[in-house]
């Protein structure tokens, strides 16, 4: 997965506005105004980080060694980085609705029915 495929995968998902809040290269993605997802785009290799359950944060980084590591500049607990040029597109779109769907998870009841 390249940086414009996972770009073109966050904002097929309902209700997803993209951001540079904090400046022209990190590109932000929320879900009804909280951050699921955000990039620098001038990483090499290409790396995301992700919202993720901290247990499975924690096998993530033992199974993917090197390549899912704890979230660069985040809350180590609740976020992942990740190196999408090693890891299977499908794999990457699942990491990504979990993120997605921890976030949507945490709306008031009435926006999440909204968007369901």
């Amino acid at each position: 997965m390249n940086i414009e495929e996972y770009r073109n995968y966050c904002l097929s998902k309902p209700c997803v506005t993209e951001h540079f809040p904090f400046d022209e290269v990190t590109l932000v993605f929320k879900v009804c105004n909280k951050i699921f997802t955000l990039s620098g785009l001038e990483n090499q290799p290409p790396k995301i980080n992700l919202k993720c359950d901290p247990e499975r944060a924690i096998s993530l980084r033992e199974e993917y060694d090197g390549i899912i590591t704890p979230g660069y500049h985040m809350n180590k607990k609740h976020w992942n980085t990740i190196d999408i040029s090693n890891l299977p597109q499908g794999f990457i779109e699942e990491l990504i609705d979990h993120s997605y769907d921890l976030i949507v998870k945490s709306l008031p009841k009435k926006i999440r029915e909204e968007l369901l």
